[in-house]
């Protein structure tokens, strides 16, 4: 008999023998009980989690000559039909090469007959995601109201390009990716049944190699006891899975905490020199951090899928590091993923990522300087050779220049008498007089333009507050007394004087100009003054209109 790949000899052919999917399993054995059928599903998840063998498992469920609830027996004829892919009462389509219009339209129309044989007509439509548009289009009427007996699994690993048509008309199960620990499990299973040696370490290392996919781990075991001869040695399955020697790991990790540029530079360079990809060796040191993370934190070296020895080895360099020194390396290298991933010069985007790495643990926290650490000393920075220019070294005495003798200071004059400061135009409100720096506060909390209006032109007289506005103040009286800002002024006073506290203006010539030289603001100013923006403009700024600009002529 040729010999079958491990990967489809130990294909799930129950719900007891599927690996790490409890949830979907409990619903679909519920569903079966209790006869509630629906007539599509959706499957999704990643790639060999177990979504295809699921919908064999739930046809032959459905099929089964023993009844829905008894599940699979894997003995009737449905179900070893089924098994074998040669009943035809239950279709298994590939999408990616069933993609057209015209395929899906042939498909509908041999779907409008009920089944030849079995209980019910099951349609599985593997990578769903794969259909045409106007393929979605073609199969949405039957999906939405099918013939009796006729049911519809969908599986696909790209929910997100299955339009919302047809997921709106499915029951929907999501896959999760398999923990490690259960693929080890799994995988420890068939060793034990197909007569393969391997250690628990080996099976760890293939297990989170297969990054949740329980397919994908057991293909890897088949290759690895393929090269072994029937025996997988740590050593071996290390360097065959990744192509990566986990002491380079060591080593630039060891770099990076301790600063040494140097050394990561030189890993760097044996990435180049041993031809490894740099986004797979870097996507591997990421998980290798990881696990000096957890063990820093006090998780078990045995827990840790890497050899005893070194998983040792790196609790010891974790315990050194610090917690916190390898959470600030770990999340700069996750930031760094994505140019990594993305860069043309993968290895040059390693070597940068890394040494900027190197340069964290040289940091002193903030806590330690405000608690009275001392900063570090300065690094002597690489510079060329002695013909460079020196920094901060003192010259000798016969080399320094002297200074230029300045020229005498004539003896200081006693400084003149200083001029009277002009008298403000309007009267300024004391600096001692606290009551009306209450009132100017009050306002100044409800509307601070009008606040810097009253300041310019107020005093205090007794439990009354006296705006004197000269003469070319017209335009801020008014602005001062529309209703908006007089109950402002009246709560102010109020709030800082008490309820009888008033206020009042009192208007009169600038003493800067004779009153006969005032005359009233133009038409122009007046009208300007009626413009909602300009009232805005004067009320934020505390300004004025002085005059008013006739707009230019356009040029011919």
């Amino acid at each position: 008999m040729a010999y079958q790949v491990l990967a489809r000899k130990w294909r799930p052919q129950d719900f007891s023998t599927l690996i790490g999917q409890q949830p979907v399993v409990t619903a679909l054995r519920n569903a079966l009980a209790e006869g509630r059928i629906a007539h599509a599903y959706l499957f999704a998840g990643i790639r060999g989690v177990g979504k295809t063998s699921v919908a064999r498992v739930f046809a032959k469920a459905l099929n089964c000559e023993q009844g829905l609830a008894a599940g699979p027996c894997n003995a009737c004829r449905p179900c070893l039909e089924i098994t074998a892919g040669s009943d035809l009462d239950v279709l298994e389509i590939d999408a990616a090469t069933y993609s057209k219009v015209e395929q899906i339209r042939d498909l509908t129309e041999s779907l409008r007959y009920g089944p030849a044989r079995d209980r019910y007509k099951i349609v599985v439509l593997d990578e769903v995601h794969r259909l045409s548009r106007q393929a979605f289009d073609a199969l949405l009427k039957i999906v939405e109201e099918p013939p009796p007996r006729l049911i519809f699994i969908f599986a696909t690993t790209e929910i997100d390009a299955v339009p919302a048509t047809i997921l709106s008309r499915c029951q929907e199960y999501h896959f999760r990716r398999v923990s490690a620990q259960e693929v080890a499990t799994h995988l420890a299973a068939i060793c034990a049944a197909e007569g393969i040696s391997a250690s628990p370490a080996a099976l760890r290392l293939v297990a989170r190699a297969g990054e949740g996919s329980v397919r994908d781990a057991v293909a890897l075991l088949d290759q690895l006891a393929t090269f072994g001869a029937g025996t997988v040695d740590d050593e071996e399955a290390a360097r065959l899975l990744g192509g990566l020697d986990t002491a380079l790991f060591h080593e630039l990790l060891g770099a990076i905490v301790a600063g040494r540029a140097a050394d990561v530079l030189a890993a760097a360079a044996r990435v180049t020199e041993e031809g490894w990809d740099p986004r797979q060796v870097y996507s591997h040191f990421l998980a290798y951090v990881r696990d000096a993370l957890r063990l820093a934190l006090g998780t078990d070296p045995e827990q840790i899928d890497l050899p005893l020895e070194e998983a040792r080895a790196l609790a010891a360099l974790a315990t050194e590091a610090g917690y916190e020194n390898l959470l600030r390396v770990l999340h700069l290298l996750l930031q760094g993923e994505t140019a990594v991933r993305r860069a043309e010069a993968g290895t040059l985007a390693c070597e940068v990522t890394w040494l900027r790495a190197a340069e964290l643990p040289k940091l002193v926290r903030l806590e330690e300087l405000l608690g009275g650490g001392a900063p570090p000393a300065p690094r002597p920075r690489p510079g060329p050779g002695p013909s460079a220019r020196p920094s901060r070294v003192p010259r000798p005495e016969s080399a320094a220049p002297r200074p230029v003798a300045a020229p005498p200071r004539p003896a200081p004059s006693p400084p003149p008498p200083a001029a009277p400061e002009p008298e403000p135009s309007h009267p300024a409100a004391p600096e001692a007089d606290a009551e009306l720096t209450r009132v100017l506060e009050e306002l100044s909390r409800r509307r601070p333009s009008l606040a810097a209006q009253v300041e310019s032109c107020a005093r205090r007289e007794g439990q009354t507050l006296v705006l004197a506005v000269g003469s070319r103040q017209a335009l801020v009286a008014n602005g001062i007394q529309r209703d908006s800002n007089r109950r402002l002024l009246d709560e102010a006073v109020a709030a800082a004087w008490g309820p009888g506290a008033t206020w009042r203006f009192e208007t009169g010539a600038e003493e800067s100009e004779p009153v006969a030289a005032a005359a009233p603001p133009p038409e122009a100013v007046l009208r300007a003054a009626q413009e909602p923006a300009v009232q805005a403009v004067l009320e934020i700024f505390g300004g004025e209109i002085r005059a008013v600009e006739p707009p230019e002529a356009p040029e011919a």
